[in-house]
């Protein structure tokens, strides 16, 4: 019997659109993959026990500026990713973020295996630069979850660098198939 390929059976998707001041597009990228890291199985599976005191499931999206080589060479994620390369991440919180099962790409008032997770990160957001950032340059982001009440990630994207200024937004748009 062979081993289990970590993100067999599971896979995410995202797409970033950035808006100007007056809300016209700035910046579209296509759909493209994320990868599903490691705890997210572990998640799934506290789940599916009964859920542990100390798990809890997203509370929130990661973002930040991971390095500034990655504009030259960007190396591969692993599944064993835990945090984000920035070690000061802005966290968008659950409350403001918004969830919903699809069907095919249509929003289902019922329980599916595609879910869909929406951020606008408008003006001011995130607050950079700051005492631990010099620049509005994103690199990286993840949705965080609690295990065994650490926060860890349970998917994770390093992506081309995008240059969000004071004034503008960040609209992302995250899919998890299960």
């Amino acid at each position: 019997m062979g081993d289990e390929t970590v993100t067999r059976g599971l896979y995410g998707m995202f797409r970033d659109v950035l808006r100007d001041a007056c809300g016209r597009v700035k910046w579209e990228g296509g759909w493209r993959k994320n990868l599903i890291v490691t705890d997210c199985r572990r998640l799934l599976a506290g789940f599916v026990r009964g859920a542990p005191t100390g798990t809890l499931a997203i509370q929130g999206l990661q973002i930040g500026t991971g390095l500034a080589a990655w504009d030259i060479s960007m190396p591969p994620p692993t599944p064993a990713q835990t945090v984000l390369v920035d070690p000061f991440p802005f966290t968008e919180a659950r409350a403001a973020l918004t969830f919903n099962y699809l069907t095919g790409a249509v929003v289902s008032p019922t329980p599916t295996n595609r879910l869909q997770i929406f951020a606008s990160l408008g003006p001011g957001k995130p607050p950079w630069p700051d005492a631990n950032h010099g620049s509005l340059t994103l690199r990286e982001f993840g949705l965080a979850a609690q295990l065994d009440g650490a926060t860890t990630l349970i998917n994770y994207v390093r992506h081309p660098a995008i240059v969000k200024d004071p004034t503008s937004t960040l609209e992302r748009t995250i899919w998890l198939v299960f």
